[in-house]
């Protein structure tokens, strides 16, 4: 074979190698809401598996909507439920520090834990109102002084570390929680998104790409927190905590803490 055609050939061969390649690694699409099984997918999610994008969303809506409410006042002893330390029962683990903290102790004093709106409650100006205001699947226990630092703040990386919260960080205008609540923050954030859709009288709730979204019914970052899913997986801590909800108090559940992938799936 002559130098000419041996050159030839390798050129077809690297160009059939390439087409190949590209065969064998289709580009990415967003992930089957069926891709993780639960308990709970042939009764409470049967009407949404298998589906994607806007589909998946609406269907979430219908199914998550169905829900008891509970007073802003009954939030209190709610928390000292859901989010009971597994190691002490006579504590509750704090939200962005990590803090196992007296049950007793909730107040608003420095020192005391009180009801962190995960999703600001200024943003929408759904406040404390039975609804958006009191429900469970974003409302955390969290240090008061803790609290008052993040404030209404979107959620973004980086700044400076927050004193109280070893590992969560804050700026003028956004807040990271640390690396164990990040998962968690984000699938409370998304929950609310798709519960609160405009119905019910109260905002449309929705994840943007901005901060400083100030009374405006939305937060971001979402690329931060779709980050922030894939990151922090659902913890046994937060597991316990959706059945919680759902066997006790508003008998609805957070579908991202069963399903994450749906994260991806809808946005």
């Amino acid at each position: 074979m002559s130098v000419a055609q041996t050159s030839r050939w390798k050129i077809l061969a690297a160009t059939v190698s390439a087409v190949l390649v590209g065969l064998a690694l289709p580009t990415a699409v967003a992930t089957p809401a069926s891709a993780t099984t639960t308990a709970y997918d042939s009764t409470y999610y049967k009407n949404a598996i298998g589906k994607t994008g806007t589909s998946l969303k609406t269907s979430l809506h219908t199914i998550i909507s169905s829900q008891s409410k509970i007073s802003y006042d009954a939030v209190w002893n709610a928390l000292k439920v859901t989010d009971q330390d597994p190691s002490n029962t006579n504590n509750v683990i704090l939200l962005y520090s990590g803090t196992s903290r007296a049950k007793s102790l909730n107040g608003g004093d420095l020192g005391d834990w009180n009801r962190e709106h995960v999703w600001a409650k200024s943003h929408g100006n759904f406040g404390e109102v039975t609804g958006p205001g009191t429900d469970l699947h974003h409302l955390r226990a969290a240090d008061v002084q803790v609290n008052s630092i993040r404030g209404n703040k979107d959620f973004d990386k980086g700044g400076s570390a927050v004193g109280g919260a070893p590992g969560s960080y804050t700026d003028s205008d956004s807040f990271e929680p640390r690396d164990a609540d990040k998962g968690d923050v984000a699938r409370m954030i998304l929950y609310m998104a798709v519960r609160y859709d405009g119905g019910d009288g109260f905002a449309d709730l929705e994840p943007n790409e901005s901060v400083n979204n100030g009374s405006n019914p939305y937060i971001g970052k979402l690329s931060v927190l779709k980050q922030w899913n894939e990151q922090d997986p659902p913890s046994a801590f937060e597991e316990r905590r959706n059945q919680v909800i759902y066997d006790t108090y508003q008998h609805n559940r957070n579908p991202f803490v069963d399903h994450p992938e749906w994260v991806e799936a809808i946005w």
